[in-house]
């Protein structure tokens, strides 16, 4: 070839190809992203956090991530749902901290008792920037990418038979979330703990291998609870938080302006589920004693003396190891930070 047509064809290919650049970075762009949303819960909190994160992410995306959600364990139990979110089969898991614990154990400090005193003071310590920090960077080396921190509500304790007293605790098999800080909590009150996921309570209940459970009121409505059991003790501790994490494995493959999505969205949304939260609790808890259950509450010296039995429940779970002691320390300093007093 003649060496002045080859240098006219060398630069037709280049040019050709710098022409081809912008075509398949727009094709890249246009891609589209699967991301299924999961969580063990339905018609609650937690639940509408999640469509609304879904529809967010949809909508600043421009399509871009086609977000699908499903509730009330639909992808299989917590530890499957965690599980296919380290692996990418799940894009995200909306569940409770603490049962990330076997991932890595600093999850649980948020389900120690008497941290937060409502709804309004936990998203207050849930959106202090070093519990986001803390509690968002966890699992980071085992495939998760928090992106998310909120409460949903207090928790409380439904049994076969009622619980009107401290002294009832005594002698129950009781299930708790998977946190020693529930565990050690309820051996306090003399009860015998046992950790369970949601999908096997009402069964347990039902069969008589639990007496209660702990779980939030929302639950309860929503997947019939009081087909096994009417009575539901208002403990409110500890609080009941959801963190949004997302496989990692999925995330790094999207461009980087649909992880700042993500990520933002993830937090927007545990701001503004705080009302949302708020009514559904009180919507709930009508629901329950429409439905025939009973609300109980403990008499108010008794509250006081549960609350005196957990105050040293954090600490002492928490001293036999450093990691997590170093975490626990973070999250109660900032709820004593922002804990306001008592006549406001």
């Amino acid at each position: 070839m003649h060496p002045g047509i080859f240098a006219i064809f060398a630069r037709a290919v280049a040019v050709l190809a710098l022409l081809a650049l912008p075509l398949s970075a727009a094709r890249a762009d246009d891609k589209t992203y699967v991301m299924k949303v999961t969580l063990p819960t339905i018609n609650d909190a937690p639940h509408q956090a999640a469509k609304d994160f879904a529809a967010m992410v949809e909508k600043d995306s421009g399509g871009r991530i086609k977000a699908e959600v499903y509730p009330a364990s639909q992808l299989g139990s917590i530890p499957r749902m965690i599980e296919g979110t380290q692996f990418g089969a799940i894009q995200v898991a909306e569940i409770p901290p603490e049962f990330f614990v076997g991932v890595d154990e600093r999850f649980e400090v948020m389900a120690a008792p008497g941290l937060v005193d409502s709804i309004a003071h936990a998203q207050r310590v849930a959106a202090d920037p070093a519990v986001r920090k803390l509690m968002l960077a966890l699992g980071a080396n085992k495939g998760l990418h928090g992106v998310g921190l909120f409460m949903a509500q207090p928790s409380c304790v439904i049994s076969k038979t009622p619980i009107r007293r401290l002294a009832d605790f005594k002698g129950k098999k009781i299930r708790v979330f998977a946190s020693q800080f529930q565990t050690e909590a309820f051996n306090r009150l003399g009860a015998t703990p046992v950790a369970m996921t949601l999908g096997d309570v009402l069964p347990a209940l039902q069969q008589g291998a639990i007496d209660g459970a702990i779980a939030g009121i929302g639950p309860f409505v929503h997947l019939h609870f009081n087909d096994a059991a009417k009575y539901v003790t208002e403990t409110n501790q500890p609080a009941i938080f959801l963190v949004f994490e997302v496989s990692q494995k999925w995330y790094d493959t999207l461009p980087k302006d649909l992880q700042e999505i993500v990520d933002r969205d993830g937090l927007a949304v545990s701001k503004s589920i705080e009302p949302v939260a708020l009514k559904m609790y009180q919507e709930q808890r009508k629901a329950w004693t429409d439905a025939g259950g009973e609300l109980i509450g403990l008499p108010r010296e008794e509250q006081a003396e549960m609350m005196h039995a957990f105050a040293s429940v954090g600490d002492d779970v928490a001293k036999a190891k450093p990691a997590v002691r170093e975490a626990y320390e973070v999250v109660a300093d900032a709820a004593k930070r922002l804990r306001q007093p008592a006549s406001q």
